[in-house]
């Protein structure tokens, strides 16, 4: 990727992103950066919360580096945010994965431009607060059971919620919820009475994400908490949404592939034997050795490309939307797009964090060196939107013209209403979509 962003200067109003410099962005978190990818190995054998170095970078500003300048934030664009958010998940995937739900969320404010919610949340994010996701459910079938019931002149929320992306390390919680057919997406305090978050999330891979269960035992909300409420027929706002979401889990993916380069050539580097040579050898002389070396650089090239690619075709759309420009179309081909680079860079980041094992031998499966954890970050993180799904709706897309949104919005709403429905999607994408 280029040294540095070119300041684009197109959107206007408050929303206007001001131009920054990419190092400029960067220099905050450059020194925590290090300490994070320190850590990664022995966090991974212990599993150890990344507790202190969430805080660190909740100190540094990490939370708010999409909120523009005028409101008080880092202004980076979004080809920035992701590129630096690549260099965070190139220290440790978990801790940028982490953020998912943070950042969605806000930038879902920033596009639709709604002033109460930024009201609400942006002065918590600039005091160092940071949000977690509180969505899917782990049920025999795909629905919302936690509840919101009225209690006096309040609420009470009542329910569990599994893959609780970051809650672990939020100070709020973002949930989703039923009041009769309404769904609700609603603000809780993390330290709220009856607010109880488990660790337990049991995946073989991005085990550090603090992706657990959330418990909400009669937890009290306000009216100034429902954040949101529509029914399964109202219209939703032009989103890129799921891109967004999808988006982070690609940047996590390509940061694992740097870190396998990284760890690869560090490896490769020292070592002073070889199989099948007696006697002392220099395996980074080695032309095959050299060549597996190589196509790891260049899987991990491609993967940069494409973020990078993807993230400016989504400043773009932003900032279209900002100037009333956008078309309902082009946020469905901001999804198709990413559902397409989803299809790739899995594909890609699978072959490099195979390869890492091609210049050790049996020495790099040393469990003190955990090289297999790239493999199982990257096949994890690939896992949550699995994108058998998203090749389909490519397909169907491209074939019939049906966008994946609204044929997901019209299988939601035969479900609700009996109706025999075909192939569903994913369930993150059956639950809130847009919140």
């Amino acid at each position: 990727m280029n040294a540095s962003v070119r300041p684009e200067n197109r959107s206007s109003g408050v929303f206007h992103q001001a131009a920054v410099e990419y190092e400029a962005l960067a220099a905050p978190f450059r020194p925590i950066f290090p300490q994070i990818a320190a850590t990664a190995v022995e966090r991974e054998l212990s599993r150890t919360l990344a507790f202190e170095h969430i805080a660190a970078l909740r100190e540094a500003g990490f939370g708010k580096v999409r909120i523009p300048h005028e409101l008080g934030g880092f202004g980076a664009t979004i080809p920035q945010f992701f590129r630096l958010l690549e260099e965070l998940a190139t220290a440790d995937s978990n801790v940028a994965h982490a953020f998912r739900g943070h950042f969605a969320f806000l930038e879902e404010r920033l596009l639709q431009r709604d002033e109460a919610a930024i009201a609400f949340w942006f002065p918590k994010v600039l005091d160092h607060k940071l949000i977690g996701y509180a969505m899917a459910e782990r049920t025999e079938e795909t629905g919302n059971s936690t509840l919101l019931t009225r209690d006096g002149e309040g609420w009470r929320l009542n329910g569990t919620k599994y893959y609780s992306t970051g809650t672990i390390y939020a100070d709020w919680i973002v949930a989703a919820a039923k009041d009769g057919d309404d769904f609700l997406s609603v603000a809780v305090a993390a330290d709220a009475e009856g607010v109880e978050r488990i660790d337990d999330w049991d995946g073989f891979g991005q085990r550090l994400t603090g992706s657990g269960t959330t418990h909400f035992h009669n937890v009290r909300i306000e009216d100034s908490q429902i954040i949101r409420r529509f029914s399964p027929d109202d219209e939703r706002e032009d989103s890129y949404n799921l891109s967004f979401l999808q988006m982070i889990l690609l940047t996590a993916m390509a940061g694992v592939g740097r870190a396998a380069v990284r760890d690869i050539v560090e490896f490769v580097k020292p070592r002073t034997r070889a199989f099948g040579i007696p006697g002392k050898s220099s395996p980074k002389d080695d032309p095959l050795v050299q060549r597996v070396v190589g196509r790891v650089a260049s899987l991990s090239y491609a993967l940069d490309s494409i973020i990078e690619n993807n993230s400016r075709h989504l400043q773009e759309l932003y900032e279209a939307k900002l100037a009333g420009v956008a078309a309902p179309e082009d946020f469905v081909q901001a999804n198709v797009r990413t559902f397409e680079a989803q299809q790739i860079v899995i594909d890609l980041v699978l072959q490099l964090t195979s390869q890492v094992f091609e210049v050790g031998g049996a020495s790099a499966t040393a469990e003190s060196r955990r090289l297999d954890r790239h493999w199982r970050n990257a096949r994890t993180a690939a896992s949550h939107n699995p994108a058998i799904f998203r090749e389909r709706a490519i397909g169907d897309y491209l074939l019939n013209g049906t966008a994946p949104v609204t044929r997901w919005a019209l299988q939601r709403k035969q479900a609700a209403e009996g109706e025999t429905t075909d192939a569903k999607p994913p369930a993150h994408e059956r639950e809130l979509p847009s919140l």
